[in-house]
């Protein structure tokens, strides 16, 4: 397993444990430059939003990654956590089907769900 895949594990489990909903995995490698690997999700609100995001940096540092930055952070509507190679999405429902990431970057390939212990 690479370092980008482990990460992406911490992150998925991270949205995992914090009840994100509807989690979709794109490998963005060739596709764009900004990472290997989007996470996408949502919350039904602004404080789940915010703890999703909250845990996801937690548990990157707590497993010895660097968080780049985070946005949106404060109105919660759509926060992005920038791990690197990995960028977590955290979506309000309401606004994760207006900006529609998943049609956006249509040609990246959709990941199963990864392992983890």
């Amino acid at each position: 397993m690479t370092e980008n895949e482990k990460l992406l594990q911490i992150a998925y489990k991270a949205i995992d444990d914090k009840h994100g909903e509807d989690i979709v995995v794109l490998n963005m490698q060739g596709i764009s430059l900004l990472a290997d690997y989007f996470i996408i999700c949502h919350a039904n609100s602004d404080r789940q939003t915010q703890a999703i995001a909250r845990e996801v940096q937690e548990k990157a540092q707590e497993n010895g990654y660097n968080v780049k930055r985070v946005e949106g952070f404060d109105s919660a509507r759509w926060i992005l956590v920038d791990l690197g190679d990995v960028v977590a999405h955290i979506f309000h429902k309401d606004e994760r089907v207006f900006y529609n990431l998943e049609r956006l970057w249509g040609d990246a390939p959709q990941l199963d769900a990864p392992s983890y212990e």
